[in-house]
């Protein structure tokens, strides 16, 4: 098995967990953990890890994405998407493209959006979809988020094709039931797909039939080098950093990056702290 990260194109239908179970059948380890839920109904790209490519998730979760969706206007659901049930339907043929994309550039930048109630939003230590499953009444409160970009591609009367790119934590069928609200006729997500997660678009995306038949993981230095920048060390600070230890580091990057050895080797995930160069994950050699 090799250590590194698979980029898989997720179907429609499946949950995250389901894709991780299937893909722990095809490398034949456990060890294997996804980067960034996507809901069942949304495809995309869902990127995998693979021992040891399993420590870069919680970073990767971090980075910026990309989406795909359509919104339809006038129709209000209870999970603001289209596998909820409908709540309230109002005429939307009067929402003109004008007000369309103001509507849509009032959500663009630093924004505080209130997730879905059913979300995976923790709530007194339990997932919000459980609760609002049970019929319990779910309230959550706004938080931070950053979208980069929202832009409306096409439009088929209530049906809306929008392009976004925002900070991880950014629910889209939250984006769309506050356009439909802001525009006072409600609106939900009848489709989602997502198309970049940090380094990994869909160019790299493969279907689980085409991982069935060859499994190609993204070995490990590989993977580091695609998603985060790149750090080179000498020998004696490469030893140094794969015991936990600091070295000076005055020109590293700002943000999270690949610390590499002369001979390619990838060390560690790390960071800048007063000039001088921390980690944040080792990689200790396989094995």
């Amino acid at each position: 098995m090799t250590d590194g990260l698979l980029v898989v194109d997720k179907p429609a239908g499946w949950t995250s967990h389901d894709v991780v179970a299937r893909v722990r059948r095809l490398v034949g380890t456990r060890r294997v953990g996804h980067a960034g839920t996507l809901d069942p109904m949304a495809t995309g790209v869902l990127v995998i890890g693979v021992g040891r490519g399993t420590r870069l998730l919680g970073h990767l979760a971090l980075a910026d994405k990309d989406y795909d969706a359509t919104m339809r206007l006038g129709v209000t659901t209870s999970t603001d998407d289209a596998d909820g049930d409908v709540v309230e339907e109002r005429d939307a043929s009067g929402v003109t493209d004008e007000a369309l994309a103001a509507a849509v550039a009032s959500f663009v930048g630093d924004i505080e959006q209130v997730p879905s109630a059913v979300s995976a939003v923790k709530v007194d230590g339990e997932r919000a979809y459980k609760r609002a499953r049970r019929g319990e009444e779910v309230r959550l409160s706004a938080r931070p988020v950053h979208v980069a970009r929202f832009d409306v591609v096409d439009r088929h009367g209530d049906e809306v094709d929008v392009r976004v790119t925002c900070s991880t934590g950014t629910y889209i069928r939250a984006l769309a039931r506050d356009v439909g609200s802001s525009l006072g006729v409600g609106a939900h997500l009848t489709a989602l797909r997502r198309t970049r997660v940090g380094g990994f678009g869909l160019e790299r995306a493969r279907t689980l039939d085409q991982l069935a038949d060859d499994v190609r993981v993204v070995a490990l230095p590989d993977a580091v080098a695609a998603a985060f920048p790149r750090v080179e060390v000498g020998a004696e600070d490469a030893q140094r950093l794969a015991f936990g230890q600091r070295v000076e580091a005055p020109d590293a990057p700002p943000g999270v990056f690949g610390v590499f050895a002369p001979d390619g080797t990838v060390i560690a995930l790390g960071e800048r702290a007063d000039g001088r160069l921390r980690t944040l994950v080792v990689f200790a050699p396989a094995g």
